[in-house]
């Protein structure tokens, strides 16, 4: 059998080849092609968010390559903008704020495709991509139809949605339809944003000056292979954020869904004294210690016993449970059913 070489598919610079590959710039395409498709199936967009747990996929690796962006209703100051699952994210965002169009730019230079955010729910500096999604176009590989699923029928959660579901694996995201803003709002309620003058700023220096903290904390994946955050902030119930508190006073906290306490998974590892580590050729980053990095020629099983060691070093200090961001793949992924 010949395998396809996949390592563009994920940010971590891995080896990895599928058995198949697919790419796709319309719903007829990959009508087309999914029939002759080798299950399990597995669907990408910029491969940010992946770590291959070995580095042969036995099944088709699918891509969208639908970079289209398009105003579809202008009423007032609402816009109604479409855009292909295969856009890059951050492109994304650069037009809207070449628009004057508000609503993305808390969220400039998160790697990866639009599909990829709408199914991840990507966050940071206070703002979340849902807040912002109208509908999702889908094509359901199991019915052979395409669909339209409104925002609360995605089952958004911090960094979760129906897409990364069990019952959500049959949708492959074709286009996200975002509500997008003509009057001025900007969230500058995170922290790292308070030197921002409110009254004077306008939306590209909201944008650039997210994009100077993100490239001060967080490795460029182009010249130091990462998939961004390993981890997700853990959300705890407030008895135990309160325990926590009374031993770790300075422990940095934020309120989140349903009365919980959301906090921060990277300072947890960092008063570990894992910030700068190694196992191998993998390492957690010297600047941001929620992120995982390949120092050079890393495995994945280097980056996994890493991921473990975080992990039962934060539940052995602090009595909290840390889950991966990163979508882990096996060699067999979830067939898309």
């Amino acid at each position: 059998m010949i395998y396809h070489d996949i390592k563009i598919s994920n940010t971590f610079s891995l080896e990895a080849v599928a058995a198949t590959y697919i790419e796709y710039g319309s719903v007829e395409e990959l009508r087309r092609d999914l029939p002759g498709a080798q299950e399990p199936f597995l669907h990408v967009g910029g491969g940010s968010n992946l770590l291959f747990a070995t580095p042969r996929f036995e099944g088709t690796v699918f891509h969208n390559c639908d970079r289209s962006v398009d105003v579809i209703a202008d009423e007032g100051d609402s816009v109604l903008v479409r855009a292909g699952g295969g856009l890059k994210w951050d492109r994304f965002v650069q037009w809207c704020v070449e628009q004057g169009y508000y609503g993305t730019e808390n969220l400039s230079l998160i790697p990866g495709e639009v599909g990829a955010a709408a199914v991840q729910n990507i966050g940071a500096y206070g703002a979340e991509v849902k807040d912002i999604i109208e509908r999702v176009e889908a094509y359901d590989i199991i019915d052979g139809v395409e669909v339209s699923l409104g925002r609360d029928e995605c089952n958004y959660a911090y960094r979760s949605s129906l897409f990364k579901s069990d019952a959500g694996r049959r949708y492959f995201v074709i286009a996200v339809v975002f509500c997008l803003s003509r009057q001025r709002r900007l969230n500058l309620s995170y922290g790292a944003l308070k030197d921002i003058d409110g009254e004077k700023a306008t939306l590209k220096d909201v944008r650039d000056a997210i994009i100077a903290i993100r490239r001060d904390k967080l490795p460029d994946p182009e010249e130091i292979g990462s998939a961004g955050s390993f981890f997700m902030n853990p959300v705890v119930p407030v008895s135990q954020y309160e325990a926590l508190a009374e031993q770790y006073p300075d422990m940095p906290h934020y309120p989140a869904a349903d009365g919980l306490v959301k906090l921060s998974a990277g300072w947890m590892i960092d008063r570990c004294g894992l910030k700068g580590i190694a196992c191998g050729h993998a390492g957690v980053y010297q600047k941001q210690a929620l992120v995982l990095v390949n120092l050079g020629g890393a495995t994945s099983e280097e980056i996994l016993a890493l991921a473990d060691e975080v992990i039962n070093s934060v539940e052995k200090k602090f009595g909290v449970t840390l889950r991966p961001e990163v979508q882990i793949v096996k060699a067999k992924a979830p067939a898309q059913k």
